[in-house]
């Protein structure tokens, strides 16, 4: 099963020339899953400090503009974000796509606040859980961003069978922070643990790092964008995430003895 991961332009719209060159290149590689940067279309808006009901409604109807773009890369399976309304403020939905299927996945629970980041003043959790999802014959979770950096999250995920851990980004230029927190989730999961970024500049001179990398059960790097290949590919292999599930630490369960 072939995977792909990407970093996109921050500000990306539908149908625009940019991503048109981006179907080109989905066509050229012929994945069975695409995973894209989180919320990839338009504004970054967690950029502003303060909750703007306008913004958030223009960055809602523009991604329900995007899942029609990205249906028209003809990919088997695709997975992302969007913001959706939630009471008074956004929550950021992981869902896949499957032709014109749409399946929700997940809403973010963990928000930064800091400059660039505001995403507390932005989001809340509409819907908790962390969930496996079974698309197109594996089992999937998915992690959104900052979610990457609580590790028993990939670690439950892993011990309730993930093949494929998820983390669709939207992060600075410090990569070996993510780096780490990709190796880790891997290692401690027994899944391949694969992210997609943003890159380019944000409001208040701000930059997104780009770099989407993928990481092997065990926790090896298998491969990463750049600004020259804006994507990459592998081939998952579901008994290599079972044989890993086998090994330390992976098999390890917590055990709490009385005085």
């Amino acid at each position: 099963m072939k995977v792909s991961y990407v970093e996109w332009p921050n500000g990306l719209m539908p149908n625009s020339p940019e991503f048109n060159a981006i179907k080109e290149q989905v066509h050229l590689a012929s994945p069975d899953i695409l995973i894209t940067n989180e919320m990839p279309f338009g504004r970054w808006v967690s950029s502003f400090p303060a909750f703007d009901i306008d913004l958030a409604i223009e960055s809602v109807a523009l991604h329900e503009k995007g899942l029609v773009a990205l249906t028209s890369l003809n990919v088997p399976l695709i997975i992302s974000s969007r913001p959706v309304r939630s009471g008074d403020r956004l929550a950021n939905e992981a869902f896949a796509l499957q032709g014109d299927h749409y399946t929700f996945l997940h809403h973010k629970h963990f928000f930064p606040a800091h400059v660039g980041w505001y995403e507390a003043e932005w989001f809340n959790t509409g819907i908790a859980g962390f969930e496996l999802a079974q698309l197109s014959g594996i089992s999937i979770g998915v992690l959104l961003c900052t979610e990457l950096m609580f590790n028993e999250h990939a670690r439950a995920y892993g011990r309730a069978g993930a093949d494929l851990i998820i983390v669709p980004r939207a992060s600075g230029p410090q990569v070996d922070r993510w780096k780490i927190a990709c190796s880790m989730a891997a290692y401690v999961s027994g899944s391949y643990v694969v992210t997609s970024n943003h890159s380019g500049e944000v409001p208040g001179n701000n930059i997104f790092g780009g770099v989407g990398f993928a990481f092997a059960p065990g926790g090896e790097q298998i491969g990463q964008t750049s600004v020259e290949q804006t994507l990459m590919s592998f081939d998952l292999d579901r008994n290599l995430s079972a044989a890993h599930k086998k090994l330390y630490p992976c098999y390890v369960s917590e055990t709490i003895r009385g005085s």
